[in-house]
């Protein structure tokens, strides 16, 4: 008994963090004997069933949990588990209800599987396993859709972590979502998994080629003009990294429409009983070219008293005026080569570094810099107003915007004529 991973999904109370396919509750692995993937791709969405065969190889029976790796854009429609040859299929049922038919399963012995989603990680699908007996072998299959990205030269990317062979030790998820290797628990001629995966794409504007990281079979085009196409595994891959699929299109930036029949008999009242279509497009937009025209910047840093209290409460905090002072020194050693800048200090009066904005170059740009470190918090209040119009006073640079960036820590005087001075000048700059 089991609930479905789907938007009512219960939510797991434990983070199975760094581990991943079927494990005990001490995170140890059970023995993965065999992955078999069928991978169909529509266009910019695949279809994977993912079959993984293990065995109890322990003396005692086992509570494990199923924990796979996902990319946020899946979602999984179909679980199903054959233990000693008895199938099992997920149902939904309510959160409440399936814990609980869980609990009541496992505490008569019986097998039971509860499926879950990550409260911590949306890309993390869960199941709980119970009392797998010893020797026992059980087949564990996961459906779902997925959305796959696209790189910067337009191939579609799929990848099947390796992190799911329990002899190799990976390390955890980088940006891209890919799982990165570190040194096998055992050489690779030792590994008894082996891993088998057949991908069969289609599109409207015709196949050019598919690669991958792993050794492929020949690619045989299923049609004459190649809008299908199926590459196999090679034989033997002993799963000792992720497998990356890159698939090229025809045409990738043509807009492209799917169509996927519903099921009616099956679920006639739901979501996926209906027809639905999905139009995708990748457009080419080119690069624009470097702008010539890079703006003003004009900084105004708060130098009131209050300035010269900690950031928070904790001994040797750092005061408030140098954290300002830091960020404002990198935000000048980021401007671009060409621009306009100037720099003003306000409490009670206030200062302005130069008469009007000066050109960004190396030699403004260190002056500036040293001006800066002398700063102190010795203006008095937090009058801001009287910069505000010295600045919306000057004229401005032709093919440059004025950008305000301000750096206060709070209360300024004459708050609602400061609000409408801004207002007025909305239009002039960005702030």
């Amino acid at each position: 008994m089991s609930s479905a991973h789907d938007v009512s999904f219960p939510q797991y109370t434990v983070r199975m963090e760094g581990a991943y396919g079927l494990i005990t509750l001490q995170k140890k692995p059970v023995a993965l004997k065999s992955i078999s993937v069928t991978l169909s791709i529509h266009e910019f969405v695949a279809g994977v069933s993912a079959t993984l065969n293990y065995e109890n190889e322990e003396k005692v029976p086992l509570e494990t949990s199923f924990v796979f790796p996902m990319d946020e854009d899946s979602a999984v429609y179909s679980f199903e588990a054959l233990v000693d040859g008895k199938k099992i299929v997920a149902e939904l049922q309510d959160k409440m209800e399936a814990r609980h038919n869980y609990e009541s399963a496992i505490s008569q012995g019986h097998q039971a599987y509860l499926l879950e989603e990550d409260s911590y990680s949306r890309d993390v699908f869960c199941c709980n396993v119970g009392n797998l007996q010893p020797g026992s072998k059980v087949e564990l299959t996961l459906m779902y859709v997925q959305e796959l990205p696209l790189e910067a030269d337009g191939a579609l990317r799929y990848v099947l972590p390796a992190i799911l062979n329990p002899r190799y030790h990976l390390s955890g998820r980088p940006v891209d979502s890919c799982l990165d290797m570190k040194t096998p628990a055992v050489p690779l001629e030792d590994l008894s998994c082996t891993l088998s995966m057949v991908a069969t794409t289609r599109s409207q504007r015709g196949i050019q080629r598919v690669h991958s990281n792993c050794p492929l079979g020949a690619v045989e085009f299923l049609a004459d003009d190649k809008t299908s196409a199926q590459v196999s595994l090679a034989e033997g891959h002993k799963f000792d990294r992720d497998v990356e699929l890159l698939i090229y299109y025809s045409e990738v930036h043509s807009p492209r429409v799917s169509v996927e029949m519903g099921m009616p008999e099956k679920k006639p009242d739901s979501l996926m009983g209906e027809p639905s279509v999905m139009v995708s497009f990748y457009p080419d937009i080119p690069e624009d070219e470097a702008s010539v025209t890079c703006g003003e910047f004009v900084f105004l840093m708060d130098c009131s008293g209050s300035m010269q209290c900690p950031m928070n409460n904790q001994d040797r905090s750092q005061s408030r005026i140098e954290a300002a002072k830091e960020t404002l020194i990198l935000l000048l050693k980021s401007l671009p080569i060409g621009c306009y800048f100037n720099i003003y200090q306000f409490g009670s009066s206030y200062k302005e570094f130069f008469p009007k904005s000066v050109k960004y170059t190396q030699q403004t740009m260190e002056e500036a810099v040293e001006r800066i470190k002398l700063m102190g918090e010795d203006l008095g209040g937090t009058e801001i107003l009287a910069p505000l119009q010295s600045i919306y006073r000057k004229p401005s640079i032709p093919g440059h915007p004025l950008q305000l960036f301000v750096f206060t820590d709070g209360e300024v005087a004459e708050t609602f004529t400061v609000i409408k001075e801004v207002q007025s000048n909305s239009k002039k700059h960005r702030y």
